[in-house]
Formats: C-alpha cells, sequence, structure tokens
C-alpha cells in the first residue's frame, strides 16, 4: 500500500519537482478550459485539462528517464516554468519537427472517452462511475475495474479501446475529487487507496449519519455538518437521496431542491453549478495528482515500450497490408515484401520506426486471419511466408479482408491493399467507407489490373468495366487513391508505402480534379518541405510553374524543378528543396480521367472532431460526433499541431483565421466559418460554428484551414480525407465493462431525426459472427423525434479470450435510395474472468 504520509514517493523525485512548479501555475497557464466550460464557467478546470496535463507530465518522465538514441538527453530544467507542450516535447526528444499529431490523437480520445461519460446512456446516470450517491467502495470497485481492462485491452493490442476504459477510469478518479468531501477534510494529498486497494476504504457514512445542513443559496460554503467521515452527494432522483444527506448541487441536480438543500459538488468555480465553487482549484490539484498516480501506475504495469503504444508517444505510423494470396499475385506480393524489409531496415531504431504492424491475406473463398505485432522481425517472418498459391479466378474477397485489417489498424494509419481482382463483396463497400473515416484510415490500393481489360486471369463470369468502383469509392471516402498498374511496374509504384507512411500532408488543389485546359493551381508555404506530385493516368503531357514563371514538363530525369521518373501510366515528380513559396500551377493533358495529387512534409497540420452541445446530463458539455448530422447544430473543433515550426524561431505563431467547406468530390465551396481561438494560442484550439443550413443535406464534404503563418504568408492546410453529413443520429453503447464468454451483454440503440422525417430499416452485424438480437428492425421519425432500441449480443462459450468484437448498426432510408445509409460502431473486448481477477488482486497493489 502507498503510504499515507509519502503519497507520491513511487513518482520520483524529477516529476516531483516539475509538479511543484506546474501546481503553481496561475490556473490560465496550467490548465485550459474547453469551449463549454469557458461560455459556462469561465477559469473552470476540466476533465481534458487533467487528463492531458497528467498524461504530459507522465510523458516528460518518461523522457527523462529514457534518453533519446542519438539524440543529448532532456533537461529537466528546460522545462521547469514553462507550460508543458506536446509539440515541444516531441520537438525536444525526436527532434524539431518531429510529428506530435497521433499522441495528441490519442490523448483527445482518451480525453472525449472521458468526458462522454457525462453523456452516454449507460453511464451518466450510474452514481457507481461518479463516486456519487455515497457509492465510494463500488466506485473504487469499478475504477479499479476499468485500469485493469486498460491494461488487458492495450496487451491485446487494442489500443482504441484501452483508451475508452482508460478515459473512464480517469473521469471516475477526477470526479471522487469533486464529488467527495475528500477536500472538505482538509486532505493535502490523493486518497491512499483508490487505486491500491488492499486495504478497503476507512471512515465511510453510513445511510443513518446525517452529513449537510440546509443551504437555500447557490454557494454553500459551511453545510457539510462537522465530522470526519467520508461522503459524496446525490445526484437526480435515482437512487433517491436519504434524510439529511449532501446533493450534488448544481442547475441540474433534482435532489438538491429537497432538503438539505444545496450540494457539494466542486466541478467548476461557478456557484450556479458548484456549491463548493470556491474549493475548486483544490480539488482539481488533487486530481491532477491522482492522474499522474494513475499513469505512472499503467507506465509500471505496461512497461515503457507497451505504454507508449496506449498513448501514441511516436512520431512514427503504422504499416498496415492487405495481400491478394492468389495464383496470379506473384509480383505484387515480392513488391510488398521488399518495401516493408526496406521500411523496417532503414528505420529500425530511429524514431520514425513504425510501432504496429497489421497483415490480413485474402482470396476467394477466404480472408484473414488477421495478425497483429509491434515486432518487425515477428511482422517480416509473417509477410515472407505468404506465397501466391491456388486460386486465380476473380473476384475475391477484398473488402472483407479490409474491413479486418480496419478493425485492427490504428487510427491516422495508412492501409495499402495489393490486388489484381475486383471484389466479390461490394456489398460492404458503404461500411466499409464509413469505417475507413471512424478509424481515420487513408487506403491506397495497388491494383495490377486495368479496369477496361477482359481476358487474362479466369473469371466465373463476365465481369463488369466498373467492377472496381467500389475500390475507388473506399479510396475517396478515405483520402486514398486506386493505383493501376503493370506488374512489370509494381515494386517501382510500390514505393509509395514508404513515401505514405512518412507522415505527409495532402495539399489542396483548386479545382480538386483535373479539368481539360484548366490547370490545377496549389500553394507552397514556408514549412513545407519533400513536395511530391503524383500525377495517374492516360497523359500525354503535363507540366508543373513555379510562382517565378519556370516550368518543367514530362521528360523523364533531373529537370529546373525536381527530378520525374514514370512506371506506366503513373508519375511521380520530386520537387528539390527548397521550393519558392506562393502559388504553383500543373497542366495535364490526358486521355479519359487522370488524378494528380500533391504531397509535402511538414509538421504543421490538424485535427478535429466534431460535437454537439448537451445539457440534458449533469453538466453542460460538448458530446464528440464522428460526422456532423443533417440539420443539427454542430461545432467543429480544431487542434493545430506542430505550431512551433517556424521559419526563424522569433517569428510570431502561425494561426488560422477561417474553415472551407468544400463539396466531394468536384470542390464546390459550400461555406466558410470563422475559427474562434479557445485559450493561449500557443495550444492550437480553434473552434466553429456550422449552421444547419451549411449542413441540411446529407454527403460527403472536404475541410481546409486558411490561415497565415508568422510573417504574413498564406498558409492552406486539408483534412486528409472527406467528412460526412449523415441523415440521422445513431448512438450505439454497451456495457461499461468487457465481455465474458457464455454471457448475454445489453446494448443501447439511439435514433434521432433532425432533418425531416424518416423511414429507416435497421440491419445489424457482428465481426466476429456472434448472434445479436434487436428489439427494432424498422423505425419511422418526425423531425426532432428520437427512438430507443435494446439489442441482446450472445458471447459464445468458446469465444477467445482477449478478441475483439465489433457490432455495427446500420439505418437506411426505405424511400430515399440516393440518401447514404448511417452506421454506428461499437467495440468491445471479450476477457475472460481470470486475467481481470488477477490484475485487481495484483497489479494494482503498490508495485514500486
Amino acid at each position: 500500500m502507498l503510504p499515507t504520509d509519502e503519497p507520491l514517493s513511487h513518482l520520483g523525485p524529477s516529476l516531483l519537482l516539475l509538479l511543484q512548479l506546474q501546481l503553481l501555475l496561475p490556473p490560465a497557464s496550467a490548465f485550459f478550459p474547453n469551449i463549454w466550460s469557458l461560455l459556462a464557467a469561465p477559469g473552470s478546470i476540466t476533465h481534458q485539462d487533467l487528463t492531458e496535463e497528467a498524461a504530459l507530465n507522465v510523458t516528460l518522465q518518461l523522457f527523462l528517464e529514457q534518453p533519446p538514441p542519438g539524440r543529448p538527453p532532456l533537461r529537466l530544467e528546460d522545462f521547469l516554468g514553462r507550460t508543458l507542450l506536446a509539440d515541444n516535447l516531441f520537438a525536444a526528444y525526436f527532434g524539431p519537427g518531429s510529428p506530435s499529431r497521433r499522441f495528441r490523437a490519442a490523448l483527445g480520445e482518451v480525453s472525449r472517452a472521458n468526458a462522454a461519460q457525462d453523456f452516454l446512456p449507460t453511464s451518466r446516470n450510474d452514481p457507481d462511475l461518479h463516486f456519487d450517491a455515497e457509492r465510494l467502495g463500488q466506485g473504487r470497485t469499478r475504477l479499479v475495474g476499468a485500469l485493469g481492462e486498460t491494461v488487458v485491452a492495450a496487451r491485446a493490442l487494442d489500443h482504441t479501446l484501452a483508451r475508452q476504459r482508460l478515459g473512464a477510469a480517469l473521469h471516475a478518479l477526477q470526479d471522487f475529487y469533486s464529488h467527495s468531501n475528500w477536500v472538505e477534510l482538509g486532505k493535502q494529498q490523493p486518497h491512499p487507496h483508490l487505486l491500491w486497494p488492499r486495504q478497503g476504504l476507512q471512515n465511510l457514512a453510513q445511510v443513518g449519519d446525517p452529513t449537510c445542513s440546509d443551504c437555500e443559496e447557490l454557494s454553500c460554503p459551511g453545510n457539510l455538518l462537522g465530522f470526519t467521515l467520508l461522503t459524496s452527494g446525490y445526484f437526480g432522483t435515482h437512487p433517491s437521496k436519504p434524510p439529511g444527506k449532501c446533493s450534488h448541487g448544481g442547475h441540474f441536480d433534482q435532489s438538491s431542491s429537497q432538503p438539505p438543500r444545496g450540494g457539494i459538488n466542486k466541478d467548476s468555480t461557478s456557484p450556479g453549478f458548484s456549491p463548493h465553487h470556491m474549493l475548486h482549484l483544490q480539488a482539481a490539484k488533487l486530481a491532477l495528482l491522482a492522474s499522474i498516480q494513475a499513469f505512472s501506475l499503467l507506465r509500471s504495469r505496461l512497461g515503457d515500450r507497451a505504454f507508449s503504444r496506449l498513448l501514441d508517444i511516436t512520431p512514427a505510423s503504422s504499416l498496415s497490408f492487405v495481400l491478394d494470396t492468389t495464383g496470379s499475385m506473384g509480383e505484387e506480393i515480392n513488391a510488398a515484401k521488399i518495401q516493408a524489409r526496406h521500411i523496417v531496415e532503414q528505420r529500425r531504431g530511429g524514431p520514425m520506426e513504425p510501432t504496429h504492424y497489421v497483415l490480413v491475406p485474402f482470396h476467394d473463398p477466404g480472408f484473414g486471419p488477421v495478425f497483429t505485432t509491434s515486432d518487425p522481425d515477428s511482422f517480416w517472418q509473417q509477410l515472407n511466408e505468404i506465397h501466391a498459391l491456388g486460386g486465380g479466378d476473380e473476384p475475391e474477397m477484398c473488402l472483407s479482408a479490409l474491413e479486418l485489417a480496419l478493425l485492427h489498424t490504428p487510427p491516422l494509419s495508412d492501409i495499402f491493399v495489393f490486388t489484381d481482382a475486383s471484389p466479390k463483396d461490394a456489398f460492404l463497400t458503404n461500411r466499409v467507407e464509413s469505417l475507413t473515416q471512424e478509424r481515420r484510415c487513408r487506403v491506397t490500393f495497388l491494383v495490377t489490373e486495368d479496369p477496361s481489360r477482359v481476358q487474362g486471369r479466369p473469371r466465373r463470369e463476365v465481369l463488369s468495366p466498373l467492377r472496381f468502383e467500389p475500390y475507388e469509392a473506399v479510396a475517396l471516402a478515405s483520402g486514398g487513391e486506386v493505383i493501376f498498374t503493370k506488374d512489370q511496374y509494381i515494386r517501382d509504384v510500390a514505393a509509395i508505402v514508404g513515401d505514405s507512411i512518412a507522415d505527409l500532408v495532402t495539399l489542396p488543389l483548386e479545382p480538386p480534379v483535373v479539368v481539360p485546359e484548366r490547370p490545377l493551381v496549389f500553394s507552397v508555404d514556408g514549412l513545407l518541405q519533400r513536395v511530391t506530385v503524383w500525377i495517374h493516368g492516360e497523359v500525354s503531357s503535363f507540366w508543373i510553374r513555379n510562382p517565378a514563371g519556370v516550368s518543367q514538363g514530362q521528360e523523364e530525369g533531373e529537370g529546373p524543378l525536381g527530378h520525374t521518373r514514370r512506371f506506366g501510366q503513373f508519375w511521380m515528380v520530386s520537387m528539390n528543396d527548397p521550393l519558392q513559396t506562393g502559388t504553383w500551377e500543373i497542366q495535364v493533358r490526358a486521355k479519359g480521367t487522370s488524378r494528380v495529387r500533391v504531397q509535402a512534409q511538414t509538421s504543421l497540420d490538424f485535427l478535429f472532431h466534431f460535437g454537439i452541445p448537451r445539457e440534458d446530463g449533469p453538466h453542460p458539455g460538448l458530446y464528440p460526433l464522428t460526422q456532423p448530422v443533417a440539420g443539427l447544430q454542430t461545432q467543429l473543433l480544431v487542434e493545430v499541431t506542430g505550431l512551433g515550426s517556424r521559419g526563424n524561431p522569433g517569428d510570431p505563431l502561425p494561426h488560422f483565421s477561417h474553415v472551407v467547406l468544400r463539396g466531394v468530390p468536384h470542390g464546390a465551396e459550400l461555406g466558410r466559418v470563422p475559427l474562434e481561438p479557445m485559450g493561449p494560442r500557443e495550444r492550437g484550439l480553434l473552434a466553429a460554428s456550422l449552421p444547419p443550413t451549411l449542413l441540411s443535406t446529407a454527403g460527403p464534404f472536404s475541410l481546409e484551414l486558411i490561415g497565415q503563418d508568422g510573417v504574413g504568408q498564406g498558409l492552406h492546410r486539408a483534412a486528409p480525407q472527406p467528412c460526412a453529413v449523415v441523415p440521422v443520429l445513431l448512438e450505439l453503447s454497451g456495457p461499461p465493462g468487457f465481455l465474458a464468454p457464455g454471457t448475454k451483454a445489453p446494448l443501447s440503440l439511439r435514433i434521432a431525426s433532425f432533418s425531416g422525417p424518416q423511414d429507416l430499416d435497421l440491419r445489424t452485424y457482428v465481426n466476429p459472427s456472434f448472434a445479436l438480437t434487436s428489439n427494432l428492425s424498422r423505425v419511422r421519425l418526425e423531425q426532432n423525434e428520437s427512438a430507443w432500441g435494446c439489442l441482446w449480443l450472445k458471447v459464445p462459450d468458446t469465444a477467445a479470450s482477449d478478441s475483439v468484437v465489433m457490432v455495427t448498426v446500420t439505418a437506411t432510408d426505405r424511400e430515399a435510395s440516393t440518401v447514404p445509409p448511417t452506421h454506428a460502431f461499437l467495440r468491445l473486448l471479450v476477457l475472460g474472468p481470470a486475467p481481470q481477477r488477477d490484475f485487481k488482486e495484483r497489479s494494482l497493489m503498490h508495485i514500486i
């Protein structure tokens, strides 16, 4: 157990010194309220602030204790007195310009999972998950269980699910210090037994012990009775508040109007929401220390390597291959092996070495199994054992294999599909499109087949020239592309694998598609390097022109602007650094459809997510959405990464002023919305309110940010893949814990329409094929109407422990065939009872 008089001794002297300085900073510097806490309670410290600040502290501790290979060690004194920023940590450890995008995205996943506990129907009113209603022992049990599930999911390499469980655990842990009277009892350190539960919680108030006096004011500093027992407030009507007990308090708490009135929560600085608002900063300080303890404990339990994967503490991407293994695929498989070997050998031991490897083979009628590892040698051995054998006829089970890869590939990754056949499972197209956007993964198809060719590979039926359209649709939805080539060029074309996982950004083109006799225009700023132009199609000629009027044509070899290579119908122009800043042009003349993509390396990029304001939970806040919903007021939240990247260190920070929405694929401008900075500029947090009229019609759109660098030159960045306005809101939630073999798990479904009447068919799908029953198969909704459904997932006795289960619900409009379906995805993990029990009994003890 952690001794009460030395509660932070296991964190190490370096971190203790850092914490002392961080906690002495004023709230405006040390903590950053999100948009809704700024509106409702200015100056408050949120769950997001606590979570990200704790993660950054423990990341710095890891960097201090593990010096970077080939670079000088970090010094604690360089960070004292400064607000910790992910970009600065990555630049100091991995080198200037090292992208922190994936790390910040992982922290965002944890933070949003944390905040969602106040909005999800399965968690928002459960007192055990918020340390409410004096259910302190039950709350600790659920807290310890969620941390245990985090470890199991991380070891199963399901880091998305691990971050969701970590967010839930941190929410409960932080709530303890706001919802209980621990602070009011005069405690100056985190509770010594919340995370180390060998000893039970002591001095708990019992059901018959009065705890609060009546308070009719908004602010209730003296309403706790004079006692030394540990208690917490009751919220709402379930469970009902016994006589003499404290309420949570605040505007949304119905129990606070029943004697004794008032409450004791310290959630914010506003007396309208928090009767003990005067103790908000003290509660936040202890919640931050406790959150650091939780992250440190997970680091100790997982080890540094696995902990780094949990939070994506790396600038590197993953490497994910989907391979057709039929007999005609020998050249393609060899090309994939060569590229994988090159990447592994070139990046081994460096900061850009891939952290996660995924391999999914397919043919017909089978696909899989999926192979995942973090060991490059294991991946290479598995890949080397794949050979082109059997089969040979078209089509194949490509999209089924791709869906399996998406389930196991980390977000913000590239997936490469090698095939020479069209998909047999084209019915999966829309679901795979939605899954790529939910996972934010980009899919590139390398197809050694001419779509117009009708001879060659055996076929069991006459195939349409349009048979590759499902690949085109998935590539468009994911921000990838389909590259048709020939066997003799596949090894050269496959070189884009190595380039694509180098964290390149795609530069916006105007217009976004090739138009005859009209040049494509793109902007180059001083923060871009290694610009590459890709041109694909039956091209007769092209030229590229820089702002000074210097041009280069399609001739292969070195030109005045860069080096040109050609592989059949695929052209690649590597531009010379440094590039002249300003407006560039590309003119392409081609037969049929041709494609142009311009990519560059830069650390200045952005993350984004959507949300809707919610006031029907315990607190006002922003409920996260994967995609905006037609007719619904939506907030766009932008997080700019790499703001420290400046031409000169003394230049002002870059800034973005507005966001442009464009229709996909033709690029018509839908609207421009101003971006408002939220908090200090160095945080790079921006928000835009997207009016319902802008999102009135379901369909895809792209996001572009417009701004200026520190010296006034234009900046233009585009999201790596398009978004989609979905016609209805579809929410799917499951049990707070894991699944156990031989059990039934209840799932909850909500459907809402905000743009008009909807007559919907509902379909469910489970991967793997577990039995799923639902009380809803069809629903008709009027505008602003909702429906709820219950589903039961039966987990067979034979279900493998540590296996991932994906539940998908699809809502399809019965009347409008052109309206795309809406999908909701829910990830669950099967866990046998023994590993979880073992974690609870052993790993949450005093482990250092």
